[in-house]
């Protein structure tokens, strides 16, 4: 069915505009929402705005919140020695799903790519370093993806973080090369913490 303009035609051309939802997903969904009852899109439109208008970045991670910090960063039983580094807050919950760690996070939005014009300015770097010059952090998991840009963010990192007597380590690679951390398993991310190792010079 060929869609020359209108609002069936504006609705699936957002909805294809989003990550991972092509032309044939997004006529499905749109005749979803346009077939389900009209609560149920008021009900997703309402969500969506309230987050969008109530989300922000945690004060100490940068994690996404609705609050002034994350649910993590106000534990009082996490551990407060152990930073995970991860590249989006998707990676968060990833690594969330792995029980396993009880440590903190710190949130790097993207990652150190001279293609996307990513530099570390315009990552949460200088953030990260503030925390670490506090002195309470004794080591730092570096998750960054096992891709190029993640191997050069961690080595930029592992640089940066050194000299300040703090110990650096990259999760172990059971983790596929050029994978996301999202789409690890459970297992696979168990194993790969469990293997990281110190960073050398």
């Amino acid at each position: 069915m060929k869609l020359s303009g209108g609002s069936l035609a504006r609705l699936i051309n957002e909805l294809s505009a989003l990550p991972g939802i092509g032309p044939k997903s997004a006529q499905r969904l749109a005749f979803y929402l346009l077939s389900a009852p009209l609560e149920t899109a008021e009900k997703l439109a309402n969500a969506l705005l309230e987050a969008r208008k109530s989300i922000r970045y945690c004060s100490v991670c940068a994690n996404l919140t609705d609050a002034e910090t994350c649910a993590v960063c106000a534990d009082p039983r996490r551990n407060r020695e152990l930073l995970c580094v991860v590249e989006e807050p998707k990676d968060v919950l990833a690594m969330e799903k792995v029980r396993g760690y009880k440590g903190l996070y710190h949130v790097l939005h993207g990652a150190v790519s001279i293609r996307e014009n990513l530099g570390p300015d315009q990552l949460t770097i200088n953030q990260l370093m503030n925390r670490l010059r506090e002195g309470r952090i004794k080591e730092v998991i570096l998750a960054t993806n096992p891709t190029m840009e993640g191997d050069a963010t961690a080595l930029y990192l592992a640089e940066q973080i050194r000299p300040l007597g703090v110990k650096v380590t990259r999760l172990a690679h059971g983790l596929p090369v050029g994978a996301s951390l999202e789409y690890a398993d459970e297992i696979t991310l168990t194993r790969a913490l469990e293997g990281r190792q110190e960073l050398n010079k």
